[in-house]
């Protein structure tokens, strides 16, 4: 795909993961990024967000890398006369600008609405905030999972609740303010107006609670933590050991999937039980037809069992490991390499569309 965005310049004040993500977003369809680091601070605070095995002497780390790829990287002191003057030069050119600061910090960073518009009125401008009531209140991902329900449905039960492995609520965040900073920049071509563009992690982490609000506000059914299951739907999201030791998962989803299943299986008496004869049913009866399902998949390995599933479209994956996973002929397309002050990082593409002109 060509580089669509190759004549916007966008400046990036923002640090840690959401607003990076959408920076680099807009590099890798060929925008000019400057990223601008608080240079008091040795620059994005994730540069030294380590893992125990990353050298400690670099200024880069893994962290860092991942939402920071085809940035022009500079370390700026925003409070200082130099540092005012290097951004307001940026920005009276900018197309876009990313913020992420605290409410209180807009005017010691020189980072106020209203300084910017004079600045620059044309230019489209993208912040996040943490919380929408309380925009001084520090946001953190976890904490945002946990007060915003996600860590109470998420785990294997009441005991032994878990948080996402990765920070999910940056990451929804960065997509609400891609789609609304490319919104303003469509409304800009057709009328030469610049815009202000604002996301709250808040906000984004409960329209990502999606039906599981639904569930509460329609239903009144406050969702509990079941693993990997689907409160709606069975056997969808059951867990199954092979003969060879390995993993699946199922996602069936209609009683046409759950007879192919009971096909593949050689259990086509479980398709005609009244116990089993609706999703409905499935999910009250889940617990039996796990045990009855369990003997028969593990008696094939799953290499063998993935095929018949394929070839009979019944929804079924292996349960692979990261590593497992990033080394499918996908994830090695979608990989990229950078060096960063010297460091040669590697990462994962942010954009996994396509577009094709007709």
């Amino acid at each position: 795909m060509a580089k669509p965005l190759n004549e916007l310049l966008v400046i990036e004040t923002s640090s840690i993961l959401a607003g990076p993500a959408v920076g680099m977003f807009f590099a890798e369809l060929g925008a000019q990024v400057i990223k601008l680091e608080n240079a008091k601070a040795g620059g994005d605070a994730t540069r030294k967000w380590k893992l125990p095995k990353e050298d400690p002497n670099s200024s880069v780390s893994a962290y860092f890398s991942s939402v920071n790829h085809g940035k022009e990287h500079r370390l700026v002191d925003l409070a200082s006369t130099e540092g005012r003057a290097t951004l307001d030069e940026l920005v009276a050119k900018a197309d876009v600008l990313i913020t992420n600061h605290l409410a209180g910090d807009a005017e010691k960073l020189g980072l106020q609405r209203e300084r910017l518009r004079a600045l620059n009125p044309t230019m489209i401008h993208g912040h996040i905030r943490g919380y929408v009531d309380d925009p001084s209140r520090p946001a953190f991902d976890v904490v945002l999972q946990a007060e915003t329900g996600y860590i109470s449905m998420t785990g294997t039960d009441a005991e032994h609740v878990a948080k996402l492995p990765i920070a999910m609520i940056d990451i929804l965040a960065a997509h609400q303010l891609k789609e609304g900073l490319l919104l303003a920049l469509l409304q800009r071509e057709r009328t030469g107006k610049g815009a202000y563009v604002e996301v709250s992690l808040e906000e984004a982490a409960l329209t990502g609670l999606i039906n599981q609000a639904s569930n509460w506000l329609m239903a009144k059914q406050v969702a509990q933590p079941i693993g990997t299951l689907h409160p709606n739907i069975a056997p969808y999201g059951e867990l199954f050991t092979c003969a060879d030791g390995d993993r699946i998962v199922l996602a069936v989803g209609s009683n046409a999937q759950f007879k192919a299943l009971c096909s593949v299986l050689d259990l086509s008496d479980l398709a005609h039980d009244q116990h089993f004869s609706s999703n409905a049913k499935r999910v009250t009866n889940r617990n039996v037809l796990a045990q009855l399902l369990a003997p028969a998949i593990a008696s094939q390995t799953r290499e063998a069992l993935l095929d018949q599933f394929t070839l009979l479209q019944v929804p079924a994956g292996a349960v692979n490991t990261l590593d497992q996973a990033l080394s499918s002929t996908t994830a090695a397309r979608m990989t990229l390499e950078e060096m960063i002050d010297g460091v040669r990082t590697i990462r994962i593409s942010g954009n996994a569309f396509r577009i094709e002109s007709y």
